[in-house]
């Protein structure tokens, strides 16, 4: 029983000997500008075309370290519209209010976007809730 416990365990270094050894591979990503950045995501928020799409791009613009530009956040805020979930306009905003560094930008923010706002009929969550 040990030696056959000892046959399997030499083959099994053979054969770890015998596979071919990869090299990494490392990939320089270059740095996006904030104007690509925003002309990128502005074109992705246009062609959503469901719930699901809007909201995976929604979720991987948050994460970068950067607060989205108005023209990306007037699209996000188009894009739900057009797929007809509120839930998520109101939850742009959220967003944008976590992202910002004080009160002062998210109110720059909502005053650039209040027109929109009016336009496709988004209240924030304090405007809905009196917060």
């Amino acid at each position: 029983m040990l030696a056959a416990r000892l046959a399997r365990t030499s083959a099994l270094r053979l054969s770890r000997s015998t596979l071919p050894s990869f090299t990494q591979v490392r990939f320089a990503h270059a740095q996006e500008s904030f104007e690509a950045f925003s002309a990128r995501y502005v074109s992705f928020f246009q062609n959503a075309e469901d719930l699901f799409e809007l909201q995976r791009g929604l979720n991987n613009c948050f994460a970068h370290d950067l607060v989205p530009s108005v023209e990306v956040v007037e699209a996000a805020l188009r894009a739900s519209r057009r797929v007809n979930d509120y839930s998520t306009a109101v939850r742009i905003f959220e967003g944008i209010k976590e992202k910002v560094e004080n009160k002062s930008q998210y109110e720059a923010y909502l005053e650039e976007l209040k027109g929109v706002k009016e336009e496709l009929g988004i209240d924030t969550k304090e405007e809905l809730y009196g917060q």
